[in-house]
């Protein structure tokens, strides 16, 4: 009787589908930093900084001393008048410094304040209104000092993350400073500067999906490809939004905001501005995606040697179609969470959703869901695809 040996044998085929990752990578690379050098925002281009208030006015601190109750809402009579109890909406304070400094002032602070939650010991930030005739500045309400609750808050966000995640957590961080890092010296001031709204977005999202995924992940053919379909996710995004936005005649200037900055900064393209919103509101997805993507794949390779290429793509896409489905709930509740006031708002008048369609705040944040969703969708077939050639072959036994 012969004796038979068997010998387990990888079938490497991943080398050239890792030269085309790796070329495709290093060119996106380079496009977006000559993309951002480009594009980098000029002193000259910028607009002047606006004056938040006029000539005299100072900003104070005040502590709270006692808080009426808010008025009742607007009934109103044919005058358009409405009884207002005496002293509703009305905050007593203290202010710091200032001609009223120590003494108790009586503010009308609007019902949103008392109802807030506002109370005794709060501090407050208020204006001081100079008058022509050299009386004491009258104090106007601007709202409460929130840097406590904030930073308690961030700090906790800070130490929940080092617990749970440790290392990897703490990169992420650091790969968040960064990217708020390129929006704050880059991408904002060129788009404010006038920069093209798809250009600054493609080559600032691009830059702070390099440095984040290889941060928090590390440099790995893993990484590559979650980083690959990312950014042909983001093309997609881009292609896609720029169409959207021109076929449904999207301003992108829509509420206060909006209109403000309009009359503030006439000469920028906020049909860009909104193509590059839909791009940035689509990166966390998209990230979020392509790693559990290329992950999945990786973990089927270890635990199936065998599994051929095909059988990987099949069952990696069996995995994504589940977090597609969570993951577009997540897409849309974010927008509906953000936009709840406007949508209850909307539910009060007496029309369909079809006319309802027409407001542009609206259909911006619709066309932003979709857009952003069908992004995310197209990622996973393809970051599955790219992690599928090149993972390491399948393993097959030979006799010997």
């Amino acid at each position: 009787m012969g004796t038979h040996h068997h010998r387990a044998e990888r079938i490497d085929t991943a080398t050239a589908p890792r030269r085309i990752l790796l070329g495709f990578l290093v060119t996106a690379g380079l496009a977006a930093v000559l993309g951002v050098i480009l594009q980098w925002p000029h002193a000259e281009d910028q607009p002047e900084l606006q004056q938040w208030t006029a000539d005299g006015v100072t900003q104070l601190d005040a502590e709270v001393e006692s808080v009426a109750a808010p008025c009742p809402p607007a009934a109103g009579d044919s005058s358009g008048e409405r009884d207002r109890p005496e002293g509703c909406d009305q905050i007593v304070v203290v202010p710091a410094t200032g001609a009223s400094a120590g003494e108790s002032v009586p503010i009308h602070a609007g019902p949103q304040a008392a109802r807030s939650g506002v109370r005794p010991g709060d501090t407050v930030q208020l204006l001081a209104l100079p008058q022509p005739d050299g009386a004491d500045p009258v104090l106007s309400w601007v709202g409460v000092e929130r840097k406590l609750p904030i930073g308690l808050i961030t700090v906790g966000f800070v130490l929940v993350v080092a617990i749970v995640a440790r290392l990897r957590g703490m990169l992420a961080l650091v790969g968040l400073v960064f990217a708020a890092g390129v929006i704050g010296t880059f991408m904002l001031p060129a788009l404010l500067g006038g920069g093209s709204g798809v250009g600054v977005a493609l080559a600032g999202s691009t830059l702070i999906m390099f440095v984040v995924l290889y941060l928090t992940h590390g440099v790995s053919i893993r990484t590559s490809t979650a980083l690959a379909g990312t950014l042909l996710g983001i093309a997609a995004t881009a292609l896609l939004g720029w169409w959207a936005v021109g076929a449904a005649r999207l301003s992108g200037v829509s509420g206060e905001e909006g209109e403000m900055l309009a009359s503030l900064i006439p000469g920028v393209n906020f049909q860009g501005l909104l193509m590059s919103a839909v791009i940035i509101a689509g990166l966390g997805v998209l990230n979020d995606v392509t790693i559990t993507q290329s992950s999945a794949i990786w973990e089927l390779r270890a635990a199936g040697p065998e599994l051929t290429r095909r059988q990987l793509f099949a069952s990696g896409m069996r995995i994504g179609r589940d977090h597609i489905a969570s993951t577009i709930y997540t897409i849309v509740f974010a927008y509906v969470g953000t936009g709840l006031l406007l949508l209850m708002l909307l539910s009060v008048y007496d029309r369909g959703w079809s006319v309802a369609l027409v407001d542009e705040a609206l259909g911006e944040e619709v066309i932003r869901t979709l857009v952003t969703a069908i992004g995310l969708v197209l990622a996973v077939p393809i970051t599955t695809a790219v992690a599928a050639s090149t993972v390491t072959g399948p393993t097959t036994t030979q006799n010997g």
